[in-house]
């Protein structure tokens, strides 16, 4: 399987089936179909067999898919039958909740340092966390060997931080200010910014 070829929209669509498995899984249910699934999650049969197929066979004609055997593969597949440390840099109301947030570590990640520039957030309490100051952001997320970090400072010293990242060893950055990254090729960003999803769905209403 070279993932290379594996387009990107497939890829999005499996943590949406690995997060629905899990909730049957949690219900105590063993098995499921595509049709099931797609009733789930709103998502055609059709398209859910055609993304997991790319990865092999997993399920049998008339039985349907094993929900433990998939979690695990799906788990596999996403890298997330591992956890990841991940680094917060932005100590607004967005990294707040972020840091504050006990949804990541089911989930393969685990939130393992904050940061801010504002002399008066240094030091502070976020939850468990101590606030480190941005001067030394290069330093630790090396020495911890991160891969991951949340931005979440305006957009103005976004890009500035990014490449402090980049120098620093993030492959991966979850980008929550309201601007686009330059980063290298072999650097992902995913954004999410609210306001755009916001109009993305306006265009549908009347």
């Amino acid at each position: 399987m070279n993932t290379n070829r594996i387009p990107d929209i497939i890829i999005g669509r499996l943590p949406v089936y690995l997060r629905a498995l899990q909730q049957l899984s949690e219900k105590g249910i063993l098995t499921t179909s595509s049709q099931e699934l797609g009733e789930i999650i709103g998502i055609s049969a059709a398209q859910i067999r055609k993304d997991i197929s790319q990865f092999g066979e997993f399920g049998k004609q008339g039985t349907g898919y094993s929900v433990p055997f998939l979690i695990e593969r799906l788990r596999d597949i996403l890298k997330v039958d591992r956890v990841w440390e991940v680094v917060i840099v932005g100590m607004g109301d967005i990294g707040h909740a972020l840091a504050r947030y006990n949804g990541f570590t089911n989930r393969g990640f685990r939130i393992s340092m904050v940061f801010d520039n504002d002399p008066q957030k240094i030091g502070e309490k976020v939850g468990e966390y101590e606030v480190l100051d941005t001067a030394k952001l290069a330093e630790k997320v090396k020495q911890n060997r991160i891969k991951i970090a949340m931005l979440t400072v305006p957009a103005a010293s976004a890009q500035e931080i990014a490449d402090q990242l980049v120098r620093a060893g993030i492959k991966a950055i979850l980008n929550y200010a309201p601007t686009s990254l330059n980063v290298p090729g072999n650097v992902r960003v995913q954004y999410i910014d609210p306001a755009t999803h916001l109009q993305r769905m306006t265009y549908y209403l009347d």
